[in-house]
């Protein structure tokens, strides 16, 4: 792996991103969109950059975008660390609405947002840069919870997977997800690790190719036997008899166990119910927003024309042509069989089911 830092990069405890150096450091992330064939680090040492790496998928899967956002407030605290208190203040609040404003959908996003904002409340009465040392070290330990919430959900998920068989999976919920080991790919790497013969099949999940470009790429460097399909392909492999289960992440959770996630996932779900194999969620809990009764409310992101009139730079599509390019859509709770947590498993899914799990 390449690094603008001369492999400081080879020494963070994720290959996603991390911090470097103190209160005066900065973030360094490997770029997404590189992948996979080339890896290259991106270093963000303005709250700009970390919007710009958030917003244009340097960083992605909504885990890793919670832990960046919050290193990303360490960032933009940084000019203000020997200002007054009501300057650090109004710079706190300027820094967190700016990073809310780069994707709409990831609840991880404005989880870690309003955590460091409490954070930072509760040590009001500290000087400045003694305030600017305890959101840094909050940053980390958002970062080390996403990894052992990540080992977690592998342990809890992975006796869910058929001792031997094909498990699909839509877009990328591994370790470029997160800080960690990834969601639904934690689940299918510690099923490997528990001897299952698993094979894994990723939809290409177009039209950023996360599935592709990155959860090949991930399975590849574990050495999880891994089949790349056309989206569109998931159903024939299912009627087939080579898919004996369905794991996905999720990118926010309604209180009813509805899930917002890949555009795509929907879709899987449905084939999954009509072939009657088990579609299971992967997710923390952060990733559950219980003020939303249902998946009726989620916010879904409308991204540019652009990744799919124009996708890495080709054009595929006429000149003028309309484009509807939802990023997300929400699988109702009655198609989920489970859903994976760090604190257990969600079976059946259901609001009174998703309160006495989280509650744990």
């Amino acid at each position: 792996m390449s690094s603008t830092d001369g492999g400081l990069a080879d020494t963070r405890a994720s290959m996603t991103l991390g911090w470097v150096g103190g209160t005066d450091g900065h973030l360094l992330l490997l770029d997404q969109t590189l992948l996979p064939v080339e890896e290259r680090d991106l270093e963000c040492r303005t709250i700009e950059q970390v919007w710009g790496a958030i917003r244009r998928l340097s960083v992605r899967g909504a885990p890793a975008i919670g832990v960046a956002a919050a290193y990303g407030v360490v960032l933009g605290q940084q000019s203000v660390s020997e200002s007054s208190q009501s300057e650090f203040d109004a710079r706190l609040d300027e820094v967190c609405k700016y990073l809310a404003s780069s994707r709409p959908t990831a609840v991880n996003l404005f989880w870690a947002l309003d955590r460091m904002q409490r954070v930072a409340g509760e040590c009001g009465e500290l000087a400045s840069p003694d305030r600017l040392q305890r959101l840094l070290s909050e940053a980390q330990l958002i970062e080390r919870e996403d990894r052992d919430m990540c080992a977690a959900m592998g342990r809890v998920g992975a006796e869910l997977l058929p001792d031997a068989g094909g498990v699909l999976t839509h877009c990328n919920a591994g370790g470029l997800a997160t800080a960690g080991d990834g969601t639904a790919l934690s689940v299918i790497f510690a099923a490997v690790a528990a001897g299952k013969q698993i094979h894994v099949y990723s939809d290409e999940t177009r039209p950023l190719l996360q599935g592709a470009r990155l959860t090949t790429w991930e399975c590849m460097k574990r050495n999880v036997p891994v089949t790349l399909i056309c989206d569109s392909a998931a159903g024939w492999m299912m009627k087939q008899g080579r898919i004996q289960a369905v794991v996905t992440g999720a990118d926010r959770i309604a209180a009813n166990g509805d899930a917002a996630n890949k555009i795509g996932t929907y879709s899987v779900a449905l084939l999954a119910k009509a072939h009657g194999i088990p579609f299971y969620i992967a997710a923390p809990s952060s990733t559950f927003d219980m003020s939303l009764a249902s998946g009726d409310d989620i916010p879904i992101e409308e991204r540019e024309a652009e990744e799919v009139t124009h996708g890495f730079g080709r054009q595929t599509a006429p000149d003028g042509v309309d484009v509807n390019n939802t990023a997300f859509d929400v699988t109702p709770a009655e198609y989920i069989e489970a859903i994976v947590t760090e604190r257990g498993l969600i079976r059946p899914v259901t609001t009174d089911e998703v309160q006495k799990v989280l509650q744990r």
